[in-house]
């Protein structure tokens, strides 16, 4: 069994944790200014369908759902590489890594309907912001299910004996905090249509 190399900083938390947490910092001014553009013009749409006209909210539910399912498999994934179940490690990981290409299928499912309701990125205002944040989003979900089947191909490459524990916790990081801004997203983008 390999040992894993522990990368140290002055802080006493591994440097790759830590490298992540100042990208999640940086991601929260991104998603921040991304939401905010949003709230200034969701309603400035002159032109095309409003939220209220096209948004399916069973639909997007359903997405959500599968998304923070997603976030359990990654937690049990975690678990079962910290506990060298490397049968338990690859199926969990499969299961994220399926949950986000269910997601990125709603979302796609979701955007072609938009654009045939006659909201395109260019319809208006309104279609550009939300395009621009949920696109953003959908996205930063594609990265991780790239990186996550990037570990998982590994696991089959280098043998039973891999077990990147803190490689898995710092994707996991990643994963949730995705998870994490899309219910947010959820909120302020769909829920808030309807009050």
């Amino acid at each position: 069994m390999s040992a894993e190399v522990v990368h140290h900083t002055v802080t006493g938390i591994d440097n790759r944790k830590f490298g992540m947490w100042v990208l999640i910092a940086s991601e929260c001014f991104l998603f921040g200014g991304l939401i905010l553009n949003y709230l200034v013009n969701r309603d400035r749409g002159l032109v095309g369908p409003k939220a209220v006209d096209i948004f399916n909210i069973d639909i997007t539910t359903l997405s959500t759902f599968d998304l923070l399912m997603s976030s359990v498999a990654m937690v049990l994934a975690l678990h079962a590489c910290q506990q060298h179940d490397i049968k338990k490690f690859r199926f969990w990981t499969t299961m994220v890594i399926l949950g986000g290409i269910i997601f990125l299928g709603f979302q796609y499912f979701e955007f072609h309907h938009f654009v045939h309701a006659g909201l395109g990125l260019s319809t208006n205002v309104f279609g550009s912001s939300f395009y621009l944040l949920t696109g953003c989003h959908g996205l930063h979900v594609f990265v991780g299910v790239l990186w996550l089947t990037s570990m998982l191909v590994t696991s089959f490459v280098r043998g039973k004996d891999w077990f990147p524990s803190v490689q898995l916790e710092v994707a996991g990081l990643y994963w949730h905090f995705v998870d994490v801004v899309w219910i947010l997203l959820f909120t302020v983008v769909y829920l808030f249509v309807y009050l």
